[in-house]
């Protein structure tokens, strides 16, 4: 049966509705171009879908009626003007709905308004992608065919033919796909690699004995990676600590193993504490243990604050596990950064044991993102952390990490998920802006643990949960407490389609101000001196935040 009319109305009437979907308000804005690519290739997958679906139904409507074959479904041409009509009637009202949604999420996290150049952009995307859905469609259906006519030419039994050359259709077609997912793996993995080769502008080899890769390191330079030789290359130095304190400071110690320097975790989280015991890092009144994000990335202003807020008199070690971007570690490599936070952390630890208590430094535990994943499950639980270490920090902590998903599902009574109170914040809090530690009565009790979270934050609320279960943070208005003051009131749980959002969200989350999204550059300073007080005053902690606030944007991206 052939139903060409019915089938292209059902697939751009399909197209269109997943374009509608496409474009309804997520957590943070979507730049232009990136919108025009969920537009575009949502209605192609949608319409391609939607045709498939048609071709089937027809076909088996065709063998149940007794005649050998049905008529053609024709459509006269007034019907094509008024579907093109409304196809334009639509695209224009989605189109409105889709600016104002837009704009709206915009001026919740402190963006300007889109613009024309904004909406010819998305349109031209939109049409390019749609086309690039399409014309691949065409190839992989001409190469199935292909496969199908060798296939009927070596086969004897006609009956075979038909099942054969089908299935050989689709394995070639699902071949060509996994060969294209390859490549592209592959050609990410060259690149970062590259990139993992490159020193930062900027940055030079230290000579400092206080540095992994400096005098008498058995670190080299060379495998350090690009983020490696970006941490310990950097940093403030004892006088420029001294300069926004106006306290003598100490030259901070920087230990970090690089992924090339050593084939196994264990190796390097041994090479790190012997560096630790070179660089005299145990003697410091303060030591960080930091599990990276997945590139190998330590965020700047994250590091410095602890520096600065200490005087110094610090010392911070970590291991790269990974020179790949965080979602590549994401989504093929889950493990990887636990297991990178359990080994340096117990090697560490066990090291740290064995000094006598009163000399000790205050042991501090951190990680972003992947990094806090890994980091948190060094520990078995909260109680594990608190008896374990004397102070942490995690950012934007992945919605599957240990403990955090524990404390939000245990979180107080009436505390929202993305502001919750644990236990009466007696150890463990949440920031979300500076001055939130201080919302709470009770007084903040040794251990302490900070949790940096912002309610526009992918990272922490993307779960396969959201594909059929409306989530605790989309429970109302955010007049009403039913979501967080800079989640636009249009975002609306659909089944699925929220789900894809946010993952698609998490690429977006580092292109937003601070105080939102995967951003916490800005509450750094707040969140050390809360876990970890300085005895600094007023004055010279609003300094450090000065320095802090200055650094450019781009030292808060894992890049």
């Amino acid at each position: 049966m052939r139903t060409t009319g019915t089938t292209r109305l059902v697939g751009i009437a399909a197209g269109l509705s997943a374009i509608a979907l496409a474009l309804t308000p997520s957590l943070v804005p979507r730049p232009a171009l990136f919108q025009g690519f969920l537009a575009g290739l949502s209605f192609g997958l949608a319409y391609l879908a939607a045709a498939f679906l048609c071709r089937l139904a027809a076909r088996f409507y065709a063998r149940r009626r007794t005649l050998a074959s049905a008529p053609r479904l024709t459509f006269p041409l007034w019907v094509w003007w008024l579907v093109g009509a409304a196809g334009v009637g639509y695209t224009v009202v989605i189109g409105l709905l889709a600016i104002a949604w837009q704009n709206d999420v915009r001026d919740k996290v402190d963006m300007p308004a889109v613009d024309g150049v904004d909406l010819l952009t998305f349109f031209a995307v939109t049409l390019v992608m749609a086309g690039v859905v399409f014309g691949a469609h065409r190839g992989l259906t001409a190469i199935a065919a292909m496969a199908r006519r060798q296939v009927s030419r070596v086969s004897e039994q006609a009956g075979v033919i038909r099942t054969s050359g089908i299935l050989a259709g689709a394995l070639c077609a699902v071949v060509v796909l996994g060969l294209l997912v390859t490549a592209a793996l592959v050609g990410t993995d060259r690149v970062y690699a590259a990139r993992n080769a490159s020193t930062p502008e900027g940055i030079s080899e230290p000579d400092s004995t206080a540095r992994s890769a400096g005098a008498e390191s058995a670190v080299d330079w060379d495998k350090l990676g690009m983020q490696g030789r970006a941490f310990v290359g950097g940093g403030p130095t004892a006088a420029q600590i001294t300069a926004v304190t106006h306290i003598p400071a100490k030259t901070p110690v920087r230990v970090y193993v690089g992924q090339q320097q050593e084939d196994s975790l264990a190796a390097r989280a041994e090479l790190a504490v012997a560096e630790l015991k070179r660089t005299g890092g145990f003697e410091r009144a303060t030591l960080m243990v930091a599990t990276p994000t997945g590139s190998g990335w330590l965020e700047r202003q994250a590091i410095d604050s602890l520096e600065y807020l200490q005087g110094g008199d610090t010392a911070i070690v970590s291991l790269q596990y990974s020179y790949q971007p965080s979602w590549v570690s994401f989504l093929f490599h889950q493990d990887l950064p636990r297991e990178a936070g359990q080994e340096l952390f117990s090697a560490v630890h066990a090291e740290w044991l064995t000094l006598p208590e009163q000399e000790r430094p205050r042991l501090l535990v951190y990680g972003l993102s992947l990094g806090a994943s890994g980091m948190q499950a060094a520990f078995s639980d909260s109680s594990d952390m608190l008896t374990s270490v004397d102070g942490a920090v995690f950012s934007g902590a992945p919605n599957n990490s240990q403990p955090w998903g524990t404390l939000q599902d245990q979180r107080d009574t009436g505390s929202p998920p993305w502001q919750p109170v644990y236990d009466s914040g007696k150890n463990i809090r949440w920031l979300s802006n500076n001055g939130d530690f201080e919302k709470l009565p009770g007084t903040w009790e040794a251990t302490r643990v900070a949790y940096l979270q912002h309610g526009t934050d992918a990272v922490s609320w993307l779960t396969p949960r959201l594909i059929w279960s409306k989530p605790d943070w989309l429970g109302g208005s955010a007049a009403s407490g039913g979501r967080a003051p800079d989640v636009s009131d249009s975002m609306r749980w659909i089944p699925g389609v929220t789900y894809l959002q946010v993952a698609f969200d998490m690429f977006m989350g580092e292109a937003v101000p601070a105080n939102h999204g995967h951003n916490f550059g800005d509450v750094a300073v707040a969140a050390w001196n809360g876990v970890a007080p300085s005895g600094l005053d007023e004055e010279s902690v609003a300094r450090v935040q000065s320095i802090i606030a200055s650094y450019a944007h781009e030292d808060s991206i894992d890049n």
